[in-house]
């Protein structure tokens, strides 16, 4: 029912006090309503079509716990407090990316499971038999989990990617997201090394650090750039803008740093912009350097085509 301000009056509603209440219940019952996420976001790099595709997102409670092991309680805190983030909660993203280079559908990580990145994927109007090719840029569980339906690839039609040496660590390593998700695949797989070629245009490069063969990759299309930096680092001040916090899924923490560095040292130089699987959806952006660290800038319209 919508009341008019004659009505309020004429009913004694319009006090100011009771007016204001009303106003702010409804404010209230609004800001606390379960946001409706987005599902996808494209952008255009030369002929390329590059979709960013949004498989699910969640809140972590004490994120000290995985970011920053090697820093105070203290330091922790300022750092939120500058950046304007909560220090007791941290949400998560997962964001697999479609590049679409007019012959092929490159889909580089599944999320978390087959529902999440076949949503995505539907909302951007593409279905899993449209997928051509499958890269997998390390063999977390959160990047791994949509490969596998009811025990049958989501992905009927597809290539599989992935390096070698992720491929292999992962193999002995008696792991149940592997054995379930991966190896039924083997058989359709192709693996690089750091340099090689998923097709023209999408170089493989080792940013090995997070696991022993993460690989990012870099698109080039029409003289443009960009890089797919998957787990390089997990999210966009506590990983990205500190390179040298430890975070408790890195494996090999000392590389994982540098490769932070190196990375983001060429992208600062060069501004080519990047997609990080966890940073805040789109996940596309820039990164500058400032002062020991760096600095995320989201995209906003440089790549809208």
């Amino acid at each position: 029912m919508k009341l008019s301000r004659r009505h309020l009056l004429a009913t004694g509603l319009a006090s100011p006090f009771l007016a204001t209440s009303l106003f702010a219940q409804r404010a209230f019952a609004e800001a606390h309503m379960t946001p409706a996420l987005p599902t996808h976001r494209s952008f255009a790099l030369g002929e390329f079509k590059v979709t960013t595709l949004l498989a699910g997102s969640t809140p972590r409670e004490d994120p000290h716990s995985i970011f920053g092991l090697n820093v105070s309680d203290e330091e922790f805190s300022r750092v939120s407090k500058e950046a304007f983030l909560p220090e007791d909660m941290a949400q998560f993203f997962f964001t697999p990316t479609l590049v679409d280079t007019g012959e092929e559908r490159i889909l580089f990580d599944t999320g978390l499971n087959a529902g999440g990145i076949t949503h995505a994927l539907a909302a951007a109007g593409y279905t899993p038999s449209d997928i051509t090719h499958v890269v997998l840029t390390h063999m977390h569980g959160d990047h791994i989990g949509g490969l596998m339906q009811d025990g049958a690839p989501t992905f009927e039609n597809a290539a599989y990617v992935t390096g070698q040496v992720e491929y292999d660590h992962w193999a002995g390593a008696a792991n149940d997201g592997f054995e379930g998700n991966v190896r039924p695949l083997a058989d359709k797989m192709t693996f690089l090394s750091d340099g090689g070629s998923v097709r023209s245009g999408i170089t493989a490069m080792l940013a090995a650090g997070h696991t022993p063969g993460h690989m990012a990759y870099m698109l080039e299309s029409g003289g443009k750039q960009l890089l797919l930096m998957a787990d390089t680092a997990n999210h966009y001040v506590y990983s990205l803008a500190h390179p040298d916090w430890e975070v408790r899924f890195d494996m090999d923490k000392a590389a994982a740093a540098a490769t932070r560095r190196r990375l983001f040292d060429m992208a600062s130089a060069d501004q080519i912009p990047l997609i990080g699987y966890h940073m805040p959806f789109p996940g596309l952006g820039y990164v500058e350097t400032r002062g020991e660290g760096y600095h995320f800038v989201p995209h906003s319209y440089q790549l809208m085509g």
